[in-house]
């Protein structure tokens, strides 16, 4: 049997002081600590953090800014090109723009209100299963590039984990304060052949996280 290990990872902490649910929105780069994130899960990869190298051949980016400035470090980590692809794009979000919350979000206005009454689909944004689709599309496609080999997908929380769920045979629909997928965290994917048999979870980044904080976005 052939080996290989797609590492979905979400991209960096990103300056947003405003708080807002930036979704696709251009223009939201990372902050110096998401710089200081993507550095170290480059560095945990390519072996220079007391961990064996990994054997990365193909590297696969959302298109958003956030995205592109996460996978940099490790492009030039290994010295390969970055295929950007439209399936791992964050979830579609009819909040972008906006604060989301009660007292001073956008949930207090009650035209927004009707975007909230299906969680499961959900009515306010692109179906969960939508998601996992293209995502496991990008999948497949990395898994034929790099077969035998390993390959880093950098995405976004929500895309990411609705796909774990997904492949745990677990509902979609979920209380977003439990998803473990940290930011710069690594879902790993391991596949014999086409078959996939073992799935982990590692946070290289993991003293950089921001306290108790919530981070607004994914």
């Amino acid at each position: 049997m052939v080996s290989t290990t797609i590492h979905l990872m979400r991209h960096g902490e990103v300056h947003n002081p405003e708080g807002v649910l930036y979704g696709r929105l251009p223009g939201y780069h990372l902050s110096d600590r998401g710089v200081q994130m993507a550095d170290r899960v480059a560095a945990h990869l390519s072996g220079g953090l007391d961990a064996p190298r990994r054997d990365v051949v193909a590297l696969f980016a959302s298109p958003l800014q956030r995205a592109q400035e996460t996978m940099a470090p490790i492009a030039a980590a290994f010295d390969l090109p970055v295929t950007t692809d439209e399936g791992l794009l964050e979830a579609e979000n009819r909040f972008q723009g906006l604060t989301f919350g009660v007292g001073d979000g956008s949930l207090r206005h009650p035209r927004h209100w009707p975007l909230l009454v299906n969680p499961f689909r959900p009515s306010w944004g692109e179906p969960y299963r939508q998601q996992v689709a293209r995502v496991l599309g990008v999948v497949d496609r990395a898994r034929d590039a790099a077969r035998g080999h390993e390959a880093v997908l950098v995405a976004h929380q929500l895309p990411i984990w609705v796909t774990r769920l997904a492949l745990e045979d677990r509902r979609l629909w979920h209380d977003p304060r439990r998803r473990q997928c940290s930011l710069a965290s690594l879902t790993s994917l391991v596949y014999e052949d086409d078959r996939l048999v073992r799935i982990s979870y590692t946070e290289p980044a993991a003293d950089l996280l921001p306290g108790a904080s919530a981070v607004a976005g994914a």
